[in-house]
């Protein structure tokens, strides 16, 4: 009994002509044998969740550094947010889920600690830049390890979604479109959520006209653009929001970086994270010895410059983590005698 090609004859079956079907993948790096359970993306998707760069995501930022409380988003919770929204488009499109989930639940693997600031510090201190989403394909290709093999060896499909899934890139398959759109409706949305939460806006300052199309409440919004969606991109081969949701989404998000993403009061902490990032950088590339071992073996058999070497290193780091060794390594220790 082969369950795999149960499974992938059903996704021929009964998925869009446009689904992207795991039977037809463009293949990984490194040729594998197939698993008799699963399909290849369903292996991609179980290869990040059980990544050690997966679990260090629940002690990341999302938007706001250091918040009190325990609701507040972190970049794990919103992975999630990402990866439930993506299914639900996909699966209503009869576009193939599997995909889409691994690629939402890879998508910010590479994000640095401290969120934007995080990765806007490193941008501006390596001399080729430093982008999350070219880091996220960097930890699956390179950084991780599965029994002792360079990479997670994923499918061509899932690593092109992570890394086109921002900016004015554009995924070549709807999977990865739907992945572009429900990382945005996420982060609108639970970034309003967590910042009326902190009393950095309140309910009432949210721009009318956005509300009275796309709902008044965190739930209404994300259905409204969700079912949008759906209406729009249902038997074609393209994902898209009619013009006025997605003016008014767009019209949303950017209310959110005009009074929460670059609000003092949300970034009140940002000063001193640039400045732990910074002078761990600086240490480090004055000191490459004092680099863990462990990191330094990942680039025995790849060439890497040594900006590359401290930025993985760096990037991979949890918020707590990269405080506590920037106590280790900066904050005199008490002297005492015995």
């Amino acid at each position: 009994m082969n369950l795999r090609l149960q499974h992938e004859e059903y996704e021929e079956k009964y998925l869009s002509t446009y689904a992207t079907l795991s039977k037809r993948t463009q293949g990984r790096i490194n040729p594998e044998e197939k698993c008799i359970i699963r399909t290849d993306f369903q292996r991609d998707r179980d290869r990040i969740i059980h990544s050690k760069s997966f679990r260090r995501l629940k002690h990341k930022t999302q938007v706001f550094i250091a918040p009190e409380g325990d609701h507040f988003r972190t970049r794990l919770t919103h992975t999630l947010e990402v990866s439930q929204i993506g299914r639900t488009l996909a699966r209503a499109l009869k576009l193939n889920e599997d995909l889409t989930e691994a690629m939402a639940l890879g998508h910010d693997l590479g994000h640095t600690p401290f969120g934007h600031t995080g990765e806007r510090v490193l941008n501006e201190l390596h001399p080729n830049g430093f982008k999350h989403n070219e880091q996220s394909l960097r930890v699956v290709d390179i950084l991780e390890r599965k029994d002792g093999k360079i990479g997670l060896n994923l499918t061509f499909e899932v690593r092109e979604g992570i890394l086109n899934h921002t900016g004015e890139r554009v995924s070549k398959t709807l999977e990865g479109k739907i992945l572009k759109y429900a990382d945005r409706i996420a982060y609108i949305n639970h970034d309003i959520d967590d910042a009326i939460r902190g009393h950095i806006i309140n309910q009432s300052d949210l721009p009318m006209d956005c509300i009275e199309v796309l709902g008044k409440t965190h739930g209404e919004r994300i259905n409204t653009m969700i079912i949008d969606i759906i209406v729009n991109s249902l038997g074609k081969n393209d994902i898209k929001m009619s013009e006025e949701v997605g003016e008014k989404t767009n019209k949303l998000r950017q209310f959110m970086f005009d009074n929460v993403y670059l609000n003092k009061k949300a970034k009140s902490q940002e000063d001193k994270a640039e400045y732990i990032l910074t002078e761990l950088f600086r240490y480090y590339y004055k000191h490459k010895d004092k680099l863990p071992k462990e990191h330094l073996s990942i680039y025995e058999d790849y060439n890497a410059t040594i900006e590359d070497i401290i930025c993985d290193y760096i990037a991979g780091m949890t918020d707590r983590y990269v405080v506590n060794l920037f106590k280790h390594i900066f904050v005199p220790k008490r002297w005492e005698i015995f």
